[in-house]
């Protein structure tokens, strides 16, 4: 017998823009064998069926639903992504209005299976400034390179991510994340620049006008602060 796995969702609606009118559907459940996965997107239905878990240890189960929605949709405009933890689905509502949809289903029937889902659920009224995304793109991040932080500029994405020189901050290290190149977390920094004669050694700020021959001298990396007390 089929179990009924978990169903979140959430949606968007819009009377003039169609991808901002839509349902976010997501099937909570991890490994999801991508060869049992049957999902049938119909213009009022839902279908979903699928084995979860693992085979050679024998822990697998059947799972299955099927969802009469509250109103039309465009299959062909529906996209869907399997990761190892969900199937994620955005389903492209056929009337365009600015209303939510009441609920999900067709008829207003409790169902313990089905949840909001928090993290994408925006109310009607605040939803304008929250720009509709294709959930299902399953493109990962790319390594995280070069993530910008809001107010502190790029954060280079150099490898490791020891060592970032951050604009204006002159290449300190920011708590849980370690020192740069080597140094340690604790330290007089107004009295290592001063030691270092206002320098960016190796890449550490911007503002000692050091020119690009300096900086191949530095192949070892910054020179030692044995000399740097901790802050009090």
């Amino acid at each position: 017998m089929s179990i009924h796995p978990e169903v979140l969702w959430a949606q968007r609606s819009s009377e003039s823009d169609e991808t901002k009118n839509i349902v976010y559907l997501t099937v909570n459940l991890p490994d999801i064998q991508e060869s049992t996965l049957k999902c049938s997107i119909e213009p009022t239905k839902v279908s979903f069926k699928a084995t979860s878990g693992n085979e050679k240890t024998g822990s697998t189960k059947e799972y299955a639903f099927e969802l009469d929605l509250f109103a039309e949709i465009i299959p062909e405009k529906c996209t869907q992504g399997l990761t190892t933890r969900e199937l994620r689905l955005v389903l492209r509502k056929k009337e365009k209005m600015a209303e939510y949809w009441p609920r999900l289903t067709k008829e207003k029937v409790k169902n313990a299976y089905i949840k909001t889902d928090f993290a994408k659920w925006v109310d009607e009224d605040e939803q304008d400034g929250i720009p509709a995304e294709d959930d299902t793109d399953m493109g990962g991040m790319g390594g995280m390179g070069g993530m910008g932080m809001p107010g502190m500029g790029g954060m280079g994405g150099m490898p490791g991510m020891g060592g970032m020189g951050m604009p204006g901050m002159g290449g300190m290290g920011m708590p849980g994340m370690g020192g740069m190149g080597g140094m340690g977390g604790d330290m007089d920094f107004e009295k290592m620049m001063a030691e270092m004669g206002g320098g960016g050694a190796g890449g550490l700020g911007s503002g000692s006008g050091a020119s690009a021959d300096d900086s191949d001298d530095d192949d070892d990396g910054p020179p030692p602060l044995e000399d740097a007390e901790p802050a009090k």
